[in-house]
């Protein structure tokens, strides 16, 4: 896990309902719109040329709203004749999705809209109704699983040192809008407040699993749980529990802070958009060992005191009694008892 400074892409999934997406070859930042849509509801088919005593290609001329468009109830669709008017007109808000060849319309109500934006500032690659691929070149450090929604915002230091958790205490509305950086270990308390103030994601080597289950739920895996809507976004670099950051990791952070940076939870990597040289960006880090939640129930043995317990063990003499071990009845030989 190092730092790294090259070309990376970025995939955006989108969901069904897509009306408006960037184009291949648009230049984009992190953080704007890329695609845009609704969820629709089951849709409800209305009577058309039937009602205006139309066939169904003169119904077509007479249509006043595009297929795609919204409207609103009592939008007039459709409309014949002067003085003796007949029309068709929208019986709840929603989306006109399709017309039928008998000259039927069916609209479904919106329940949703929802829009993605870019996490990489560069330019698009591939843009069609299930993915928009955005390449650009940026800081990148890969984590190990990520949870919620993109966030994109202002890198901020939470911690004075790798090896610190960040505390609830210093997460307040002032940090807003900003990706924090949480040392060591972020535990469930700081994720739910720093969601609260409006915190944009949160950056830390571990968070112990019984905090991403109060959160995000039961169903939370260790994959990760990249979702959109409102909920917490949470990186981790290391793994689970609580894990110390390397110097080699951590260090960066200080030569970064304050630069736009990005999550994008479903490849779990962070984003940084800036040319500030980090230094020892190739530098492996060392091995880490992630420490459980659970306290230690046996402190551990010094080595010598072990080989100074074992040496008196085998020295020890048994033990010596000066009375005469007498066999019991049942001990003595038939042998030797008398006819």
């Amino acid at each position: 896990m190092t730092w790294r400074r090259e070309r990376w892409s970025a995939d955006h999934s989108l969901p069904i309902g897509v009306t408006k997406r960037a184009q291949v070859g648009e230049l984009v930042r992190a953080g704007d719109i890329i695609a845009a849509g609704a969820t629709l509801a089951g849709a409800l088919r209305v009577p058309g040329a039937r009602r205006l005593g139309l066939s169904p290609a003169d119904f077509d001329r007479e249509l006043r709203v595009r297929v795609g468009s919204d409207v609103v109830a009592g939008a007039v669709l459709a409309r014949v004749g002067r003085r003796f008017a007949r029309s068709v007109t929208a019986p709840i808000e929603g989306r006109l999705l399709h017309v039928t060849v008998d000259g039927d319309l069916y609209i479904a109500p919106i329940v949703d809209r929802w829009t993605v934006r870019a996490t990489l500032d560069g330019v698009v690659a591939r843009s069609d109704d299930a993915v928009v691929e955005v390449e650009g070149e940026a800081w990148c450090l890969q984590g190990a699983a990520a949870f919620g929604p993109d966030a994109i915002g202002e890198l901020t230091l939470g911690v004075d040192g790798p090896d610190a958790d960040l505390a609830p205490s210093r997460i307040d509305v002032r940090l807003g809008g900003r990706i924090i950086v949480g040392g060591a270990r972020v535990s469930a308390e700081v994720i739910t407040r720093a969601h609260a103030c409006g915190v944009a994601g949160l950056v830390a080597g571990g968070v112990p699993p019984a905090g991403l289950r109060v959160v995000y739920g039961d169903a939370v895996t260790a994959a990760g749980s990249p979702s959109r809507g409102d909920r917490p976004t949470v990186l981790c670099l290391m793994g689970f529990g609580s894990g110390a950051l390397p110097r080699a990791v951590f260090e960066p952070f200080a030569a970064l802070a304050g630069a736009r940076a990005a999550i994008h939870t479903v490849s779990a990597r962070l984003f940084v958009f800036t040319t500030a040289n980090i230094g020892r960006v190739e530098t492996p880090s060392p091995d880490v060992a992630l420490t459980d939640d659970r306290p230690v129930a046996t402190p551990p043995v010094d080595r010598a005191d072990a080989d100074t317990d074992e040496s008196e063990t085998e020295h020890e003499e048994p033990a010596q009694s000066d009375e005469e071990l007498t066999p019991s009845a049942s001990d003595r030989s038939p042998r030797g008892r008398g006819p």
